[in-house]
């Protein structure tokens, strides 16, 4: 078996990743943004909570539905840059027209604007994340996935906070509009970047064979790396998706209002720094899947001591603690998806196990409201626990010899090798 050369496998030349950085944070914002935004407008504009609540719904829910069928488009089209900038751009031009549109025209129709662009959602995320194999040497990647994680950790603090202000200070529909016109500048900024136009050999090597809806699924479940990693992590986000629940109710259990949302402000603000850590030092990345399970680990820790704390300044310590191990694990999961997946699935596996991650997180915090009688306590040991029994979903599942089909871009060598041979240690890497 030959593993394909990375076209863009080169080191001279300007560097693309800050033009890559620019229009990820300005899209994820713009993401994280929208959902604030979206309610703040309805209730302006068209008084009704329930209204802004369908509408995240609606621009939520295609997240995952969408996410296997945009994966097989982005990997199947030839000019990917036309692609993906204009699918950013049209997401951003969506939430512009949303903004003109709730509230004046009919409920049916905004919900179908934005469950239109939820559909484009997946490629903000990993289907842009997926890109950087294409556009950086391997020696830039491992920096390049925890850059990118930073970009995900701004969005999720600065996508909120800008749509809040802009909303109080002018109003919901400058916000979404001003986030949209965000997004539309990301997509024209990745119209600049350098990705050379696919061809077959470059998409399944010997084979001029597009992807289906089905292979990237399989390759979750077959190839043992990608395997643990998307599994492991998917149940690690109950926990982390239910903490937003838990800090309402250890406001109240503090008497202190300001740890509703401070308590996930911190998280962001650890996981913020641990991916600028782990950018400056990354450790682990000739084996990411193991950096992956032992972040979980190391999440959960603090996350088990915040009952025993009893005050609101520890508590907040140990969230920005357990934020902190998982700026690497987020890391180290972009890197491992990089690393296994077959390059003629690769946007597919990424659309995936970003879908899947926000799945499991949306599970977690349905199951803390409606456990949330039990208290602040029993739910903060839950979330702890969930990331100890993800760790060990993510051990069991990275077990046995992995069996993924032929045609993968990584090579045995280096951190994210392209070399035409096999070398001895190949299995041992998890590579078929």
């Amino acid at each position: 078996m030959m593993y394909a050369l990375r076209p863009a496998d080169r080191t001279t030349g300007p560097s693309p990743l800050p033009a890559y950085l620019a229009s990820a944070v300005l899209a994820r914002t713009a993401d994280e943004g929208a959902r604030v935004a979206l309610v703040m407008l309805a209730a302006q504009r068209a008084h009704s909570t329930a209204l802004g609540g369908a509408l995240v719904a609606a621009l939520m829910i295609p997240h995952v539905a969408a996410a296997p069928v945009v994966g097989v488009l982005a990997d199947s089209v030839r000019r990917r840059r036309l692609f993906h900038g204009g699918a950013v751009a049209l997401y951003g031009a969506a939430l512009v027209t949303l903004a003109l549109l709730v509230g004046v025209a009919h409920d049916a129709l905004v919900l179908a604007l934005a469950a239109a662009a939820g559909c484009v959602a997946p490629l903000l995320t990993g289907g842009l994340t997926s890109l950087l194999g294409d556009l950086l040497s391997n020696e830039r990647l491992t920096r390049a996935f925890s850059a990118d994680a930073v970009s995900y950790n701004l969005a999720g603090i600065c996508g909120p906070a800008v749509a809040a202000a802009l909303g109080t200070a002018m109003s919901a529909a400058a916000a979404l509009a001003v986030l949209g016109c965000g997004a539309m500048t990301g997509g024209l900024l990745l119209f600049s970047l350098r990705l050379p136009p696919r061809t077959g050999q470059q998409t399944v090597p010997g084979k001029a064979r597009p992807a289906d809806l089905t292979r990237g699924v399989v390759e979750l479940m077959h190839n043992a790396p990608l395997r643990s990693v998307t599994w492991g992590s998917g149940v690690g986000q109950l926990g982390v998706g239910a903490l937003p629940v838990v800090s309402v109710l250890l406001a109240a259990e503090y008497h202190a209002p300001w740890v509703t949302g401070g308590l996930m402000t911190v998280f962001a603000v650890g996981a913020l720094a641990g991916s600028l850590s782990y950018a400056w030092r990354p450790v682990g990345r000739r084996r990411p899947e193991r950096v992956v399970l032992w972040g979980l680990v190391a999440t959960g820790i603090p996350l088990s001591m915040v009952p025993l704390t009893g005050h609101a300044g520890a508590a907040a310590a140990l969230f920005a603690a357990a934020g902190f191990c998982t700026g690497p694990l987020f890391s180290a999961l972009l890197a491992s998806r990089e690393r296994y997946a077959p390059a003629a699935v690769r946007t597919q596996i990424f659309t995936l196990g970003a879908g899947l991650k926000s799945t499991f997180a949306a599970a977690g915090a349905g199951a803390a409201g409606a456990l949330s009688g039990l208290g602040a306590a029993p739910l903060m040991l839950g979330t702890a626990a969930c990331q100890a029994i993800a760790a060990a979903v993510a051990l069991v599942l990275l077990r046995g010899r992995p069996t993924g089909p032929a045609g993968s871009a990584r090579g045995p060598a280096g951190d994210f090798p392209h070399s035409s041979r096999i070398a001895p240690d190949t299995e041992d890497r998890g590579i078929t």
